[in-house]
């Protein structure tokens, strides 16, 4: 393959960057996950492909674990290769995220959530990926035997040695996620974001308060799986193509596609294509977008907004099968809200304003 020049209208293209929490980071609204596809297993040229082509649009965040795979640390390695090939002079364009926290290396210090492990297992990441630094470094589960204190200790600590510019957290429970935001806002190292997985099939972010504590406190979100594996795509509608992740068996297992479910994602990949969402459509704008001019004053869910932020106001149906927000103003944040017709027609909507909504992770 050719040297790699990158696309000089990559910030032309129209990508859209949101502020992560209260912070100076922009994030894109799609970031690349090297979950599936950049692993040991797969093809290296199409890998390249793919890293080259999100770079190229304008995709600067670019978002990887410890054991992602398979085998493990394989993505990484990947990563690694990616900046000796193509990404190195474009080092500081990047936003490059790993995490620690599930099974890496036997024996007792090679998982959770145990200061020895997180810092162990950056210092690994690091060399795989041939950087001196990522800009996020993630504590990848809740470890309930560890105390927090040390997990959350060992962030700071690895922030303050230069090893990390900022952190985040994924999947912590709510509970947790309060001592962490307090802890590390007391120690000058605030958390950056939250990761968890949110989409038209989960939204226990939002049932559980996740977000609602995010958008109080000014910590970035950001959703994995967004499009649930491809199940939200057109891809399992008519039986398990040989070459999909489902086929492989092992995170997308197949016995999750129940004829149940299947007949809910054709039902919605109907509405998708009634609003011109298909392959050659324009696509689904779910989370309609605005700059309010003034601070934000909306009272719904308890969000106060201190000073002008970019905003993702939402009105949201109750309904898990309905893909459209509702053409409603919502009060008091009225320049927020884009005009929009809501795909149920009984309606039963509630509101909800996420200033501080970062971006959303391909997976």
């Amino acid at each position: 393959m050719e040297k790699y020049i990158a696309d000089e209208k990559r910030y032309a293209g129209g990508m859209e960057y949101n502020r992560c929490g209260r912070s100076g980071v922009l994030l894109p609204k799609v970031s690349l996950g090297f979950w599936h596809n950049f692993g040991g297993i797969d093809y290296y040229g199409r890998s390249r492909a793919i890293a080259r082509y999100a770079f190229d649009h304008g995709i600067t965040h670019f978002d990887l674990a410890n054991n992602y795979g398979p085998p493990y640390g394989s993505a990484e390695l990947t990563m690694g290769q990616l900046m000796d090939d193509d990404f190195r002079p474009y080092r500081d364009e990047l936003f490059i995220s790993t995490k620690a926290g599930y099974d890496m290396w036997p024996g007792p210090y090679g998982n959770w959530g145990s200061r020895k492990y997180l810092i162990a297992s950056l210092d690994q990441s690091l060399r795989r990926m041939k950087i001196d630094y990522v800009d996020l470094f993630y504590s990848h589960r809740y470890d309930p035997e560890t105390p927090l204190e040390e997990t959350l200790q060992a962030l700071v600590d690895i922030v303050r040695a230069g090893k990390a510019l900022y952190v985040g957290i994924s999947r912590w429970p709510l509970e947790a996620l309060k001592v962490a935001v307090k802890y590390l806002r007391e120690r000058d190292t605030p958390l950056l974001i939250y990761q968890g997985r949110l989409n038209l099939l989960d939204r226990a972010p939002q049932d559980e308060g996740i977000t609602d504590l995010c958008e109080k406190e000014g910590v970035g979100f950001i959703s994995f799986s967004p499009l649930a594996q491809g199940l939200l795509t057109d891809r399992y509608l008519n039986g398990i193509p040989d070459d999909s992740r489902m086929m492989r068996d092992h995170f997308l297992k197949r016995d999750v596609l129940t004829p149940e479910l299947l007949e809910r994602l054709r039902h919605l990949n109907a509405v998708a294509e009634s609003r011109g969402a298909g392959r050659d459509g324009p696509g689904v704008d779910i989370a309609p977008e605005g700059r309010d001019v003034g601070a934000c004053r909306c009272k719904q869910r308890g969000a106060v907004a201190e000073k002008p932020e970019v905003h993702s106001c939402r009105a949201l149906c109750r309904r898990a099968d309905c893909l459209t927000p509702v053409g409603r103003r919502h009060q008091g944040c009225g320049p927020c809200v884009r005009p929009w017709v809501c795909a149920c027609e009984d309606g039963n909507m509630f509101y909800t304003c996420m200033p501080f909504m970062a971006a959303e992770a391909i997976s």
